[in-house]
């Protein structure tokens, strides 16, 4: 069925405007952005699409514009319409990061790792650069890897906190098998780059392991 076919308090539109945007569907919220199906497929069944083919709005949160490309109904203006919602949602989360310190925002900080990380095919190890109050000064992507393995080098970390000015740092990295569960090869690269950054008065404040909708803190674990 078509939105036109719809009563009028049935429409997405409508029953955001009346009720809020949490009372819709997650097919009728992306229906909004959409605005339009294809012939013979509505906007709602082009949601749902949509959302099949990333498995939910948290697969689709990950992905870029390029992503979107396979999918039947999103053309260019489309993938652009989606690609920036997705970005806005990062960089609203980065300004957040920047202007409070990440102890008083722990959950963010995964929030946002999990929106640049989650769902990569490939390893990747990044580092949340912070001033000396502990708000975030850039996000950078250091290496990157195979399914299984990444190559790490403590001294070019170093040298991008030094460049950065950092006062701390805290690691990352995704699992792209969606289990984040730290491993001892983990544990070890962690105390390494501690102890080399300490030479230079940065410390670690923590290691993120991004899985899918998952992301396990070495600080709370107790492994730092």
């Amino acid at each position: 069925m078509s939105i036109k076919a719809l009563p009028a308090g049935a429409r997405p539109r409508e029953k955001l405007l009346q009720h809020g945007a949490a009372t819709l569907s997650d097919p009728e919220l992306l229906a909004l952005l959409l605005r339009t199906g294809l012939k013979g497929r509505g906007v709602l069944q082009l949601a749902e699409d949509v959302l099949g083919h990333f498995g939910g709005y948290a697969g689709l949160l990950h992905a870029e514009a390029a992503d979107l490309a396979p999918i039947k109904g999103l053309g260019p203006a489309k993938r652009a319409e989606v690609a920036a919602v997705i970005e806005m949602a990062r960089r609203a989360l980065a300004q957040r990061l920047e202007a409070t310190p990440v102890f008083e925002s722990p959950q963010s900080v995964k929030d946002y790792l999990q929106l640049h990380l989650g769902a990569l095919p490939h390893e990747v190890f990044a580092v949340l650069f912070l001033d000396s109050q502990h708000r975030l000064l850039s996000l950078d992507r250091m290496f990157t890897g195979t399914l299984g393995q990444t190559s790490v080098y403590p001294r070019e970390v170093v040298k991008r906190a030094l460049a950065r000015n950092a006062g701390a740092v805290i690691l990352a990295h995704n699992h792209p098998s969606g289990v984040a569960e730290p491993s001892r090869a983990d544990e070890y690269l962690t105390q390494t780059l501690k102890s080399a950054l300490a030479l230079v008065d940065v410390r670690v404040i923590d290691h993120l392991v991004v899985g899918r909708g998952q992301v396990v803190s070495f600080a709370e674990r107790g492994l730092l």
